[in-house]
């Protein structure tokens, strides 16, 4: 399906900001729509529009809309069901309204996560309003059900599901994390035995879902996305040292001898105990074609960016742990 003027929720962060450029690579016409509280990389970019508003505001939304007439919407800041809700009522006559889901959505621990197979999480109308991490996945999980909902009314609603997604301008600083302590160690300390696995996304790969899904996709399904190699945590770490061109040694401890720098596996960024791992299949039936993790790896750990986040433990917390491993 051909669209030409797609309107973005968000737009000049993380995700919203490499899509806005996904879509002009493939001639859309583009407007983001935010409350403009965060610098606008496209501030002098005549090729694409800016309205500003709070999109928990029904008449911003409706004025966006009027302002725009897009044929595609791509929600990437709803949080919250009810929000999807609105959305979707309010873009109802769009020719493809994308919300931007979570893998979080899921509930139990298979492997791999399938859309049409593997449950969602509960919500309860408490979590649908709580703006807490521990609900994050249940109010995504809700949030699907509102664009099922949707396209069971006649809307053109679908859902991507991405999980963890790095790339440049993340300002989580999950990835960047392990980018430093490559660059800055030659010895680098990864809890358990490097085997862990908890499935990554390019930033790159999700835009391009984003756009497939709008062009491609079935209205009221869910299209998970990852990467379509899954790396283990130590793969993750060779990767970035090889997208760096440095030499690094990798040193694995268990939870005991973590505890000697005050340290368990869950302090480092990217270690999940429990393997996740989502089916991508649906996706590449539209024709998804994704970017090998090692050169999306390359050019996120080459690209200069902020984070606002620093997660992970400290050097000296991580070299406590490396000096009792020589001694033993």
């Amino acid at each position: 399906m051909r669209m030409s003027n797609a309107l973005i929720v968000g737009g000049t962060r993380f995700i919203g900001r490499h899509l806005v450029e996904e879509l002009l690579e493939h001639d859309y016409e583009v407007t983001i729509f935010n409350r403009g509280n965060h610098e606008n990389p496209f501030a002098d970019h005549n090729d694409v529009g800016h309205v500003k508003g709070d999109r928990t505001s029904d008449a911003a939304l409706e004025h966006a809309r009027d302002e725009v007439d897009p044929d595609v919407v791509v929600d990437c800041v709803a949080y919250y069901p009810g929000e999807v809700r609105k959305a979707t009522e309010i873009f109802a006559d769009v020719e493809a309204y994308v919300f931007i889901s979570s893998g979080s959505a899921y509930g139990p621990d298979e492997i791999p996560k399938r859309e049409s197979q593997t449950d969602l999480e509960p919500c309860t109308e408490e979590q649908a309003v709580d703006d807490s991490h521990e609900t994050y996945g249940a109010r995504k999980a809700e949030g699907d059900r509102a664009v099922f909902e949707a396209a069971e009314n006649g809307v053109r609603a679908m859902s991507v599901r991405p999980t963890i997604v790095y790339g440049p301008h993340d300002y989580t600083g999950r990835l960047n994390y392990w980018t430093e302590r490559v660059c800055e160690q030659d010895r680098v300390l990864v809890p358990g035995d490097g085997t862990n696995i908890h499935h990554l996304v390019a930033v790159q790969n999700v835009v391009r879902a984003i756009r497939t899904v709008a062009e491609e996709g079935k209205a009221g399904e869910a299209y998970n996305v990852g990467d379509h190699r899954v790396l283990t945590l130590g793969e993750v770490v060779e990767t970035i040292a090889d997208g760096l061109d440095a030499e690094v040694e990798i040193v694995t401890a268990c939870d005991r001898e973590l505890a000697d720098g005050d340290l368990e596996s869950t302090d480092f960024p990217l270690y999940n105990p429990n393997p996740h791992i989502l089916s991508t299949t649906k996706l590449h039936e539209l024709g998804w074609e994704p970017v090998d993790p090692a050169e999306a790896i390359a050019e996120t750990v080459t690209t200069e960016y902020e984070t606002e986040r620093d997660p992970g433990p400290e050097p000296t917390d991580t070299a406590a742990v490396l000096d009792r491993l020589d001694g033993q």
